[in-house]
């Protein structure tokens, strides 16, 4: 095996651990926000988003590396309609994580103030319709990664 196709094999092993531990922590964060949550109920889920946004930004970091270092180099991957899908996909669910997250932050300083602080059933619906469509465009990033793979949407002839 070459240097460049175990480069190659390691960046692409940790760019999917990544993406599945990332798909675990929104799975978390969409089974804690519940109308019950308590003290540490929050406290948990806002320790936990610390997390979403660190694996996150290790997937851009590992993810552009690939592109740009790995076997297929950049000239493949910028020519592609569904790189730029999955990227976009991937970008929209950071934008849509920016609302949770800032409701994660306001309920931990809450319960610091008050510990008997309890979101507002009005708060735990937003966020979790949010998640939920986090999720869903979350469910887009694979398919349009399994057909980038193929060569499907390149641009190029």
């Amino acid at each position: 095996m070459t240097a460049s196709a175990t480069t190659d094999l390691h960046l692409a092993i940790a760019h999917h651990l990544l993406f599945l531990s990332l798909a675990g922590v929104l799975a978390f964060e969409i089974g804690a926000v519940r109308s019950n949550m308590n003290r540490d109920d929050i406290l948990r889920v806002a320790r936990v988003d610390i997390w979403y946004g660190i694996l996150a930004g290790a997937i851009v970091l590992i993810g552009f590396s690939r592109a740009i270092f790995a076997a297929k180099g950049w000239a493949y991957y910028s020519v592609n309609l569904f790189f730029w899908a999955k990227l976009s996909a991937f970008a929209l669910v950071g934008l849509l994580s920016i609302m949770p997250t800032v409701e994660f932050i306001r309920w931990r300083k809450a319960v610091s103030g008050n510990l008997t602080f309890s979101p507002a059933p009005h708060a735990i619906r937003n966020v979790r319709r949010v998640l939920f469509a986090e999720a869903l465009l979350f469910a887009l990033i694979p398919a349009f990664a399994a057909a980038m793979a193929r060569g499907y949407g390149s641009l190029s002839p």
